[in-house]
């Protein structure tokens, strides 16, 4: 398997940062949020356990099953869910697109 490019976590990113704005507009109403790779989801974003649940509906909304955002969590310790990051997130997502597209 290749390791990902720069352009594959760079357009994961992009996605995943405009579906955290979304949901952060649509649920606080803060749209100006700067979210990167090292942006956690909960000192940064603040987000609640609610809000993971509705990110994983959109990750599987925008790539299907093969990102399964409740099974990545599962596998976490609490404390690696409370220091999660968008850029681990990131590369779970770009891992698990290659794994499905290597058939």
């Amino acid at each position: 398997m290749t390791p990902p490019t720069a352009t594959d976590e760079d357009a994961v990113l992009a996605d995943i940062a405009g579906l955290l704005t979304a949901l952060l507009e649509d649920e606080y109403g803060l749209d100006d949020v700067e979210i990167g790779m090292a942006t956690t989801f909960n000192r940064d974003l603040e987000l609640e356990s609610i809000d993971l649940v509705t990110l994983a509906g959109l990750l599987e909304e925008k790539y299907g099953r093969q990102v399964n955002f409740a099974e990545f969590l599962a596998g976490m310790e609490f404390d690696e869910i409370i220091e999660l990051t968008v850029g681990r997130l990131v590369e779970y997502v770009v891992h698990s697109l290659k794994v499905a597209e290597a058939g």
